[in-house]
């Protein structure tokens, strides 16, 4: 009798009853270091904030743009003024979004009070720079709420590349009411309110951050999964051993060492994709050893053998000499002429510099090199080191901090070397070149060089896109021949997907918001 009663119960559900919740279950590589879209950084932050959060542009599943929060714009003739039509929309807790929310998000992003590494995104827009310098008012950025749909933004220069910026974290709209209620605290899960896909619902630190469906989402009836949740995954051999146990459907990495092994046994589930983004390590060029050190720099930059790195990473990565990716629409990487050189003939001129700089295998330089824990950065931090120590005799210490200690490191300038990478925000060279401009919240290896930003400034005013491109290729010229970097290799981006998540799309951006995902088990 009481079989038949759970028969019966379980068949009603299955027939009509209560419909269990469509879940996504998905890894992220570290504990976001904010939610705030203004004070997010790395792509831990910038993968949840998509599905919460929508700027003016949004995205498709393939990563290319189209209408978000406005859902069309107008440009002037002379390309510097845009009108943004807003949809209506309201926020997660049922109030409307206008206009006046952008005015807001974009003014806390260049004011420097807020200390937005990123207000450097917005310096097209009128004044902005000058506000993030602290040389003019923050409301005479050109940002207006005409009435609460229509926003009206003026630009120094025609900006080809401005929708591109639009759909990035740092020009998210913010709920002022709830910004101005909790302060800093707006961001934690009972209080955050989004404009996006998902809302926060509980946010487990170092562990979890679970988001439900938002009746209030504009888009809410083309959104398909109830809950996606994301785990804290460092550990590539963990977040692997998850996966196989059924615990996630969608890995945000896999281990390197693993490749073969999933090529062969879980091949159709392996998703590996060209992705704009450069490896590189960083130079604290603020502070000795290195800021007075061009050819110790440079020695240490052409000890690097960029063939056995790539090997080791062992997934189509390709190794990188310049730091914008090859791929970028309209620009022609910069390549110096080290690249062709075999590495017993960079090993020769590193050994030459090395010892020109004061150092040998007898009076070893001693470094230590900054990474965030993850097992695959761990790996090349490794040979990296054994690289120099084989070379040159270079002493590396080694040091990995959680990725919060890891930025904090490097906004503070509390580094010698350090793991970078960048990830084109856009499809331009310039998402990769304005990092560098002096006094950037994100110029971690503090490149100070007036002439370089002069030329940047020089591309973002040319409407020309042929001498834009030259201007732009000059500029990561000399940011390559000042060795304030070590560009190793050009990520391709690496997943496993089981074979019921549907909807996704291979971009080179990496991005994949939830809001297209289907699970069709």
């Amino acid at each position: 009798m009481q079989r038949h009663l759970l028969a019966t119960l379980l068949l009603a559900a299955l027939c009509g009853g209560a419909q269990a919740e469509i879940i996504f279950r998905r890894s992220n590589d570290a504990e976001p270091a904010s939610m705030d879209p203004q004070l997010a950084q790395g792509m831990p932050e910038m993968h949840i904030l998509r599905d919460m959060f929508v700027g003016l542009v949004d995205e498709d599943a393939g990563a290319r743009p189209i209408p978000g929060a406005a859902a069309s714009w107008d440009v002037s003739s002379d390309g510097k003024t845009w009108t943004f039509h807003l949809r209506e929309a309201n926020w997660s807790d049922g109030k409307p979004v206008t206009a006046d929310d952008f005015v807001y998000a974009w003014r806390r992003a260049v004011d420097p009070e807020t200390g937005s590494k990123y207000a450097f995104f917005l310096y097209p827009v009128k004044n902005a720079k000058e506000i993030a310098e602290g040389t003019a008012a923050v409301d005479s950025l050109g940002i207006t709420a005409v009435d609460a749909h229509t926003l009206r933004v003026e630009l120094n220069n025609p900006t080809p590349y401005f929708t591109g910026l639009l759909s990035n974290a740092a020009t998210y709209p913010v709920p002022r009411h709830v910004v101005e209620k909790y302060g800093k605290d707006w961001t934690r899960a009972e209080h955050i309110v989004g404009n996006g896909a998902f809302k926060m619902r509980e946010w487990k630190p170092s562990a979890s951050i679970t988001l439900e469906k938002s009746p209030t989402y504009y888009g809410a009836a083309q959104v398909v999964l109830d809950k996606v949740i994301y785990y804290v995954s460092e550990d590539k051999n963990a977040e692997l051993q998850r996966y196989r146990a059924g615990e996630l459907d969608w890995t945000a990495d896999v281990p390197n060492d693993q490749i073969k092994w999933l090529s062969e046994n879980l091949g159709d589930e392996l998703s590996i994709h060209n992705y704009l983004g450069t490896y590189y390590f960083g130079f604290n060029l603020t502070k000795e050893p290195f800021k007075d050190a061009p050819k110790l720099r440079e020695a240490l930059n052409l000890a690097l053998d960029r063939d056995r790195i790539v090997k080791l990473a062992g997934s189509g990565e390709t190794p990188a000499y310049g730091f914008v990716t090859p791929g970028v629409s309209g620009y022609t990487p910069y390549t110096p002429d080290y690249a062709a050189w075999d590495y017993a003939k960079r090993l020769e001129r590193a050994k030459k510099l090395y010892s020109e700089a004061g150092y040998s295998k007898d009076k070893p330089f001693k470094v230590e090199l900054l990474y965030n824990s993850n097992d695959n950065n761990k790996k090349v931090a490794i040979a990296v080191a054994a690289l120099w120590k084989e070379g040159l005799g270079v002493e590396t210490t080694l040091t990995n901090k959680e990725w919060k200690a890891y930025l904090n490191d490097r906004r503070e300038y509390k580094t010698q070397i350090f793991r970078g990478s960048w990830m084109g925000d856009y499809d331009d060279a310039n998402t990769y070149l304005d990092l560098f401009i002096s006094g950037g919240g994100s110029n971690t290896i503090g490149l100070n060089d007036p002439e370089y930003d002069k030329i940047l400034a020089a591309a973002a005013a040319e409407t020309d896109a042929g001498k834009r491109a030259a201007l732009l290729q000059s500029a990561e010229k000399r940011l390559i021949d000042q060795n304030g970097l070590i560009p190793v290799y050009y990520f391709v981006s690496k997943h496993l997907v089981k074979p019921y998540v549907k909807g996704y799309e291979a971009n080179v951006m990496n991005h994949w918001p939830s809001k297209y995902i289907r699970i069709e088990k």
